[in-house]
């Protein structure tokens, strides 16, 4: 069976408590129970985690393009929350790992702040989801499943 990484970045486990009319009342484990359910439609073993620290985010990253390499995982889905906006490590990372990615954001973040508006992975990604809630990281592990049928 083919694994699948769903990571998050920074402030994503307050989830339901921050900002509910930004982020909606879902907490990251009712994120991870739809997402265990789509990867379990299109047979994939789910990896879900959280970080606040952008080297372990490198690091799983790495992992799942070591996991991609070996035939044995189809990508990432990637809510990097603000290290979006300013890490060109993640950005690096998954060029350097050879990971398909899909970026997602719950909120649209051309809405917002203006320096949103940036993205340092965008570039590297397969696809980007955005303002979508989060109902995005269904669709970016349905897309990364489709793409690897092609």
């Amino acid at each position: 069976m083919k694994t699948i990484y769903v990571l998050n970045g920074p402030n994503l486990n307050l989830l339901g408590l921050r900002d509910p009319a930004t982020y909606g009342t879902q907490t990251l484990a009712d994120i991870e129970s739809n997402c265990q359910k789509v990867a379990d439609r299109y047979g994939l073993e789910l990896v879900f985690r959280q970080s606040n620290h952008e080297g372990e985010l490198v690091d799983w990253i790495h992992e799942a393009g070591a996991q991609v390499a070996e035939g044995n995982c189809v990508g990432v889905v990637l809510n990097a929350g603000a290290y979006t906006h300013t890490s060109v490590a993640l950005a690096d990372a998954i060029s350097g790992a050879f990971v398909p990615t899909i970026e997602v954001h719950i909120s649209n973040v051309h809405a917002r702040e203006s320096f949103r508006d940036h993205s340092y992975l965008s570039p590297v990604a397969a696809g980007v989801i955005v303002g979508l809630g989060t109902y995005g990281y269904e669709l970016g592990i349905q897309a990364l499943a489709h793409l690897a049928e092609e």
